[in-house]
This record gives C-alpha cells, sequence and structure tokens, in this order.
C-alpha cells in the first residue's frame, strides 16, 4: 500500500474522520491494476491512491460510499463479462477499461470509534472511562473547570460544558456520573449532544427529584423520558467497576438494537445506483441520473467531465474510455440507446 495513502489514513483517523480503504485482491491481466494497489475514499466522494485505469473510479466511489452507509464491506468485480464472475460474497460490474482484464476490489468502511462522554469524575465515572477505552471507545471525559484532571482511559478533556455540541458520524453516548457533584447541569449539557443514549447514575428517588429541577429550567419532558435512570441493566451490580460494566452493557445493547433496524444499506439515499450482478440475480440500474449509455452506470450530469454532444442532445459518461468508444461510432450508440430524451443523456 501506498505512504501517501497510508498517512491519510492516520490523518482521517486521528480527526475521527470515516473513509474507505479499498484494494485489489485479485487481477486477471490485463488490468493495469496489481493485486495490492490500495485507494482511500474519503465519506465526501475524493479518491485518493490507484487501482488501475480511471474507468474504476467511478465504480469504487460509488460503491465505497454505500459501503460507509451501510458499515459493512463489501467485494466488488469489474469484469468484461460480469455476469461470469456471479460467486456468492461478490458485486460484479462491467470493465470499461480498453486494457480489459478483470480485477477483485476489497471495499472496508473504516467509521471513527464511537464516542462516549463521560460526565463526573466519580470512582463509577473513573472505572466506566478506562472499561469503555478498553472496548474500543473514543471517551471524552467532561470535567468543568479541569479541577479534576483527565480520567484514566479518556483521549480529550472537556472543561467548558457549553462547547459539548453533537459531531459529524454516529450520535454521542453519554453517561452522567457526576453523583451529586453538578447533576443537573451535567444532564442539561449531555442532552444538548442529542445522544444516541443518555444514562444517569443515580437512584430513582434521586433523578424524580432531578427531573423536577430540569424541568423548571426549561428542559421538556420528552427530552427526559428517554433518559436511562438509573443506567445500567440490572445485574446486581454493586462496586464502581461492576456499575460500570452494567452501564456499558446497557450502551452495547442499545447499539446492537439499533443497527438491527432496517436501512437501505446497500446504496445511501441520494446516491445513484449501478448496474450489478450478484450470485443468483442482477441489481437493474436506476435511471435517476443520465446513464452512460456504453457501459449502462448511472452518471451524475453535473459533476461527471466526460459528455459529448450529438445535434441537441448530450450524453454522460462514467469516464474517458466509454467517451472515446462513444466517439468511435455515435450513431451505434445513440440508436441503442434509444432516440429522444431518455436515460442515456438529455435532450
Amino acid at each position: 500500500m501506498r505512504t501517501d495513502v497510508l498517512m491519510l489514513a492516520a490523518e482521517l483517523a486521528a480527526r475521527r474522520e470515516p473513509f474507505v480503504l479499498a484494494t485489489v485482491v485479485r487481477r486477471m491481466a490485463a488490468s493495469s491494476a496489481q493485486s495490492g494497489d490500495a485507494a482511500l475514499v474519503t465519506a465526501s466522494g475524493e479518491f485518493h491512491g490507484w487501482l488501475g485505469g480511471s474507468c474504476t473510479q467511478p465504480v469504487v466511489v460509488r460503491e465505497a460510499l454505500a459501503a460507509l452507509a451501510a458499515g459493512e464491506p463489501r467485494l466488488i468485480a469489474l469484469s468484461p463479462d460480469p455476469a461470469a464472475e456471479r460467486r456468492p460474497g461478490v458485486i460484479a460490474f462491467p470493465m470499461t477499461c480498453h486494457s480489459g482484464g478483470t480485477v477483485d476490489i476489497y471495499v472496508e468502511p473504516i467509521l471513527p470509534a464511537r464516542r462516549l462522554v463521560v460526565f463526573g469524575h466519580s470512582p463509577v465515572a473513573r472505572a466506566l472511562a478506562r472499561v469503555a477505552a478498553a472496548t474500543g471507545f473514543a471517551v471524552d471525559a467532561a470535567d468543568p473547570g479541569g479541577a479534576h484532571g483527565a480520567l484514566d482511559g479518556a483521549a480529550r478533556v472537556v472543561t467548558d460544558l457549553a462547547s459539548l455540541a453533537p459531531e459529524p458520524g454516529a450520535p454521542a453516548i453519554a453517561v452522567v456520573a457526576t453523583m451529586g457533584e453538578g447533576d443537573e447541569e451535567a444532564i442539561g449539557a449531555a442532552i444538548r449532544l442529542a445522544p444516541s443514549y443518555l444514562g444517569v447514575v443515580a437512584s430513582s428517588k434521586r433523578f424524580t427529584q432531578m427531573r423536577e429541577t430540569l424541568l423548571a429550567m426549561g428542559v421538556s419532558s420528552d427530552e427526559l423520558d428517554r433518559v436511562h435512570s438509573p443506567a445500567g441493566l440490572d445485574i446486581g451490580a454493586r462496586s464502581p467497576e461492576e456499575i460500570a460494566v452494567s452501564v456499558l452493557a446497557q450502551v452495547v445493547q442499545e447499539i446492537r438494537r439499533g443497527a438491527e433496524q432496517p436501512h437501505a444499506g446497500a446504496r445511501p439515499e441520494g446516491l445513484s445506483s449501478l448496474p450489478a450482478f450478484t450470485a443468483g440475480a442482477s441489481v437493474p440500474a436506476s435511471h435517476a441520473g443520465a446513464v452512460d449509455p456504453i457501459c449502462g452506470m448511472s452518471v451524475d450530469p453535473a459533476t461527471t467531465r466526460h459528455t459529448a454532444q450529438t445535434g441537441a442532445r448530450t450524453w454522460y459518461f462514467c469516464c474517458a474510455g466509454c467517451r472515446q468508444k462513444f466517439l468511435a461510432d455515435p450513431a451505434r450508440w445513440a440508436s441503442a440507446a434509444g432516440a429522444g430524451s431518455g436515460p442515456g443523456g438529455a435532450a
């Protein structure tokens, strides 16, 4: 893998930004790609690296963004005969590069660690920061004024609660374990994070008192109804470490329940879909945008650099290779795509 791709991956990971690594895992001549060639696709669709001819790039970018939206890797194949590449676990697309050949590319989304904000410096807060960090969460410690120092396991310390705000990516998780020190202020700040989970380590009686205070402060009852208190699963926990385990277990439970909810999965809303051949069935192209008359790929007219004009009609292409092939015999391809302002272009 190229050093520049690795360095960019490290920079994005340090900034907690999602991205996708795409690696050639198999190739058949005469593809210009070699096994081990790699590229990185950012969440905004920027492509860095090398995976062979430029004709592979539109497919990889679109499938990378789809994998990022689904949060799951995928294996794609580009081949002159995509139907021949049908096998379990593979999504096949037509190879449009003049060199021909077949490449299999493993597309892997790299998602930032889930953000968990711990409020307080109680024994439970300290235990939770350690356990959560060991489990793979990115822990932020909310410590107003910074009087207590960093919690072990916390990557960042937030000393100004007013500065807490949602960040790009998955919603944060918040746990208030202040246990008598600025409880209401901490819960109010946690609610502003719009967390997917908000737990308060307190007895039911104590939370009832905090709820009344927060309602008087203007916090809505709907927001307070979503608070888990007492936080954690009922496992009979007693020690701070056991309570931390019970809270984290409930957090994981909520995350997994959310992951099981139906989602678009294959392609995020707003992305043009591509003709794909999977094991047992083909996925037709959506004609939300223009369609390349050579390979059948959906193309965004607003972003593609490859166009051609025949009379009053504009044709759009995924890459320079398809455009050149069209220009070699425009009458043939225009006729195959149909007359008028059909999916191959715009009149």
